[in-house]
């Protein structure tokens, strides 16, 4: 990933020295830059990796999946505060990931404790396992899960 972004840098610096200008421009650099993206795109395979700003992308992904999971939970949390009556049932589960390494594991609990609702009390010593508390087990469980599902998967994207 390195040797892809730095020849899409030498690229762009290439196309601003080789262009016919009298002065240095960024505009030059960055539509350099964005030749670059091409040529590096087009001979990725050559590589052996995945295209570097792929990661770019499954990261914004993770970001809008995190953002889409945030409000549907904090509605859920709103509901169940203007009711009139308390009528939930908090508790504990064991939720097994697919995950591994620490960075995976951390980004998993940290997100799903930054959702309202959840927290994650221990991560198993051997990170493949969380146990966590849900303000409505009975209610949100399946959603939670659904949305554990859904952060495990972007989380691979980025990582691997």
């Amino acid at each position: 990933m390195p040797a892809q972004f730095l020849i899409n840098v030498f690229i762009a610096l290439l196309w601003t020295l080789i262009s016919d200008e009298d002065e240095l421009s960024f505009t030059t650099f960055v539509a350099g830059y964005l030749v670059g993206i091409v040529i590096v795109f087009l001979m990725h395979r050559f590589f052996g990796e995945r295209f570097y700003l792929s990661r770019f992308f499954s990261l914004i992904k993770l970001l809008l999946i995190f953002n889409r999971e945030l409000i549907l939970s904090a509605k859920v949390v709103l509901g169940h505060i203007i009711r009139p009556k308390i009528k939930f049932k908090p508790g504990l589960f064991k939720y097994e990931t697919a995950l591994r390494g620490d960075w995976e594991t951390t980004a998993l609990a940290l997100l799903v404790m930054l959702t309202p609702g959840s927290v994650v009390v221990e991560v198993t010593q051997k990170g493949d396992a969380f146990y966590i508390h849900a303000m409505d087990v009975d209610q949100s469980k399946n959603a939670l899960l659904r949305s554990l599902k859904r952060f495990e998967k972007a989380i691979m994207e980025v990582t691997r």
